[in-house]
């Protein structure tokens, strides 16, 4: 019992020590402040903003981008390092001098700044090494100066359907979080050269080929806010991706036309040809589809461009399968004898006389009642009809006959022949008017 009341009045005289020896925050960061200091903020209210009964306060904005570091594309997003400077006056800070004071970054808790945020972003955080990166500046007329870095990841909306041949304009939206624009208005001071920085920045995939800024309002139910933005074009640099995904493409497709220069007698070769270049391709696809967004509204020109290849590798395998199937098929017509052959002519033939029997027929029977009935001339105008409705199905017989006549090959060994100049031609004018489209459309 003696040792729990001797630890409680020893608890008792420490909490009592330490509240005597406490300094109110503000009191003893006060006392630590240079005397102009001190009169400034003696009597400063943090919470009110400046003219709080005098209309809204102007707080104009400069940036300067440190870096853009990644742009991702399956994220819809950039990262970007950014020194952000905020200016404006406020009546309550004039003093007597004509030098402007650089305050500790940690004194800005100590007064009223704008409640400004980055509207689309995703992360962001404060620099804090070796101390937080802040910079105060006070100026004799009240106006003050208020800068910070920060890095940010922005969204930014992408349209892919022209990927890698696409233009992307992303934005930096700045808004005041709690003020209106009865309370805060926003402006970049100085216009387009506000933002600075991009002129000499190096981006791996990118180029930024032009940059703006604008001032607008948010809109939202609980008001309306001021709001900066910045607009800045990105251009994608294509030379990675011809290098990367365009040359093998057109390689494979070369190789692939190699097969029409082998026998057709040597179907390993061919076939392996056919199976490597189309599973390469196959490979090649899945492997450009890998840093980009699984979204299936999005038909890339570069998905475009593959599909196109593999399908002139698919073809070039199918035409040595069609080649190889005609081969075998004239190899077995010639061990038939010549009566076969003739036998199908004189089966053509008999097919075609039947149908005309048959067409010619009824005109013939017809002709005879018509002689022994006399019938009139209306009768034979309908006859006359029904010959030629009769007639129509031999032509369409015949037009048929010389359809399938023209499919049949004659010699296989001309279809590479035909292989060889077509494939080429045609890849070559499916690729000027891809490019021509996608470049200039």
């Amino acid at each position: 019992m003696y040792n729990l009341k001797c630890c409680s009045l020893r608890a008792l005289f420490l909490l009592f020590l330490y509240r005597s020896m406490q300094v109110p925050e503000a009191e003893g960061k006060s006392e630590i402040l240079p005397p102009t200091i001190q009169k400034i903020i003696k009597g400063y209210n943090k919470y009110l903003r400046p003219f709080f009964d005098n209309g809204p306060v102007s707080v104009g904005m400069s940036m300067d981008i440190a870096s853009i570091d990644t742009i991702s594309e399956i994220n819809m997003d950039y990262t970007a390092t950014i020194f952000l400077r905020q200016r404006w006056t406020d009546e309550r800070l004039c003093f007597d001098g004509n030098k402007s004071l650089s305050l500790d970054g940690r004194l800005v808790e100590m007064l009223w700044v704008p409640d400004t945020f980055i509207v689309d972003s995703k992360r962001s955080f404060l620099h804090d090494v070796t101390v937080e990166n802040r910079l105060i500046r006070i100026y004799p007329n009240g106006t003050v100066l208020y800068a910070i870095r920060i890095t940010t990841t922005v969204s930014c909306s992408m349209d892919l359907t022209k990927y890698p041949m696409d233009k992307q304009t992303c934005t930096l939206q700045l808004e005041s979080w709690g003020y209106n624009i009865n309370d805060v208005i926003f402006y970049w001071t100085r216009g387009n050269d506000s933002v600075r920085g991009l002129d000499t920045l190096r981006l791996a995939q990118y180029t930024v080929e032009d940059h703006f800024t604008s001032v607008s309002e948010a809109v939202y139910e609980t008001g309306r806010y001021p709001k900066l933005v910045f607009h800045f074009e990105l251009k994608r640099n294509i030379l990675y991706f011809i290098l990367e995904t365009y040359v093998p493409s057109i390689l494979l497709v070369v190789l692939s036309w190699v097969s029409f220069w082998i026998s057709q007698s040597s179907v390993p070769a061919r076939i392996c040809i056919g199976v490597t270049t189309v599973l390469t391709m196959t490979t090649l696809m899945m492997g450009a589809r890998t840093s980009l967004p699984n979204a299936n509204c999005f038909i890339k020109a570069i998905d475009v461009y593959l599909g196109i290849c593999f399908s002139f590798i698919f073809g070039a395998l199918l035409e040595y399968a069609v080649t190889h199937f005609c081969t075998l098929h004239q190899l077995s017509s010639k061990e038939l004898p010549m009566d076969d052959d003739e036998d199908d002519e004189e089966g053509k033939n008999r097919a075609l006389a039947a149908i005309t029997n048959n067409c010619s027929a009824p005109d013939n029977t017809n002709k005879i009642n018509s002689n022994k009935s006399n019938q009139t001339s209306i009768n034979r105008k309908s006859e006359r009809s029904k010959h030629s409705v009769c007639s129509s199905p031999m032509s369409i017989m015949k037009r048929l006959f010389c359809i399938f006549d023209c499919f049949h090959v004659k010699n296989p060994y001309h279809i590479d022949n035909y292989a060889r100049f077509s494939f080429p031609l045609s890849f070559i004018i499916i690729n000027v008017l891809y490019w021509v489209y996608y470049l200039y459309f």
